[in-house]
C-alpha cells in the first residue's frame, strides 16, 4: 500500500563527469550524465525509471545511494540530506538503502558461498551474533526460494535467476526500507523475468519496501510500477501515474518509446513514431530543449529554451513547450 509520505527527495541533481582536453586546442568539457533532476517517491510505492541506453537511468541511482559523488543537488532520505553528509552518518542510512544490480553474477564475489555473501552486511554492520546470522540467512534463502543447501554453494554454481535471487536476499538483510533496481531482469531469460519481477512485487508487500525501478523495458515497468519516470539525455522530461503514461502520454519521447513496445492483439495496428538521427552526447547536448534535434514537433522556440518539468495534467508532468499556455 502507497503511503503519501515521501522517503525520498531528489532537487537538481546532477552528475557531471570531467572529460580531459585531448589536444592543445580542445577545451576540457564534461558529461553530463545527470542534468538537474528533480523527483521524488512515496513510502510503499514503486516509481519505475525508463528511457533509452545512455540517458543517465544507471548513474542517476548509483548517485542516490552516493555509490558516485553527486556534482551538484541534494538527495532528501527520510528528511536527511545524503549530499555533504559524512561517511560515518552515512553508513548508518545506508542500512536503510540497498542496490540490486543488473548482472547478478558481476555483484556477487565469486569467492564467497552463499551464506558469506548474504551474511557479509550483517557482519560489517555487526549486526546479530554468528548463529543468529545463520538463522537470519536462511530466513532469506526461504523468502527467495532457494533451498538451504544453496548455503555453502558459490556463485557459479547457480542460473541467472538464482542468482539474482541470491542478490536481493543480500539486499533485504539489513532490512532496507528503500530498494533501488538497476536494470535487475534484463540479463534474464525472458521466461524467468515474470517470477523475478513477481517475487520482488510479494517482497514489497511483505516487507513494506519502497523500489526506484530502473529498466529500458517499458513491458517490465509497467508490470511492477505504479509511477513511471522517462529520462532522456540526463533528464527526466516526462513523470506522473502509471496508467497515464501508458495511456495518454504527452512528451514527444515518451510517445515514439511506447510506440515501439510489441502489440499481441490480433488486427489492431498500431503507429510506430521513428525518431530521426541518433541521441546526442552528453558532452555536447544541444541548446533548448535536448530532444528538439530529433523531435517531429520543434519548433524555433525548442533550440532556444530548456523547457521546465511541470503539471499539465493531474499529477502528471512534462518538460515540452506544446503544452506551454502561450504555445496552445
Amino acid at each position: 500500500m502507497i503511503d503519501k509520505e515521501r522517503i525520498l527527495e531528489v532537487k537538481n541533481l546532477k552528475k557531471h563527469f570531467p572529460v580531459k582536453k585531448v589536444s592543445f586546442r580542445e577545451k576540457a568539457g564534461s558529461i553530463k550524465a545527470v542534468d538537474g533532476i528533480s523527483f521524488h517517491v512515496y513510502k510503499g510505492e514503486t516509481l519505475g525509471i525508463v528511457g533509452e541506453s545512455g540517458s543517465g537511468k544507471s548513474t542517476l541511482g548509483r548517485t542516490i545511494l552516493r555509490l558516485m559523488e553527486p556534482t551538484e543537488g541534494e538527495i532528501i532520505f527520510e528528511g536527511h540530506n545524503l549530499v555533504g553528509m559524512s561517511s560515518r552518518k552515512l553508513t548508518e542510512h545506508r542500512k536503510n538503502m540497498q542496490m540490486v544490480f543488473q548482472d547478478p553474477f558481476a555483484s556477487l564475489n565469486p569467492r564467497m558461498r552463499v551464506h558469506q555473501l548474504i551474511g557479509e552486511p550483517l557482519a560489517v554492520q555487526k549486526i546479530l551474533n554468528k548463529e543468529e546470522r545463520t538463522k537470519k540467512v536462511l530466513d532469506l534463502l526461504e523468502k527467495v526460494g532457494l533451498p538451504k543447501e544453496a548455503l555453502t554453494k558459490y556463485p557459479h554454481e547457480f542460473s541467472g535467476g538464482q542468482r539474482q535471487r541470491i542478490g536481493i536476499a543480500r539486499a533485504l538483510s539489513m532490512n532496507p526500507k528503500f530498494i533501488i533496481a538497476d536494470e535487475p531482469v534484463s540479463a534474464l531469460d525472458v521466461s524467468v523475468q515474470s517470477q523475478v519481477l513477481n517475487l520482488m512485487m510479494d517482497l514489497q508487500d511483505e516487507f513494506n519496501l519502497t523500489y526506484l525501478f530502473i529498466s529500458h523495458d517499458l513491458s517490465v515497468v509497467k508490470h511492477i510500477s505504479d509511477r513511471v519516470g522517462v529520462m532522456y539525455l540526463g533528464r527526466i522530461v516526462e513523470i506522473g501515474p502509471k496508467k497515464n503514461i501508458y495511456e495518454n502520454p504527452m512528451h514527444p519521447y515518451t510517445k515514439s518509446l511506447l510506440s515501439a513496445i510489441p502489440t499481441v492483439s490480433f488486427g489492431v495496428k498500431k503507429e510506430r513514431i521513428h525518431l530521426e538521427g541518433e541521441p546526442p552526447s552528453p558532452s555536447n547536448p544541444p541548446s533548448g530543449c535536448t530532444f528538439h534535434t530529433r523531435c517531429p514537433h520543434a519548433f524555433d522556440r525548442c533550440k532556444i529554451d530548456s523547457p521546465e518539468l511541470v503539471e499539465r495534467v493531474d499529477v502528471q508532468f512534462v518538460a515540452c513547450h506544446l503544452y506551454s499556455e502561450d504555445s496552445i
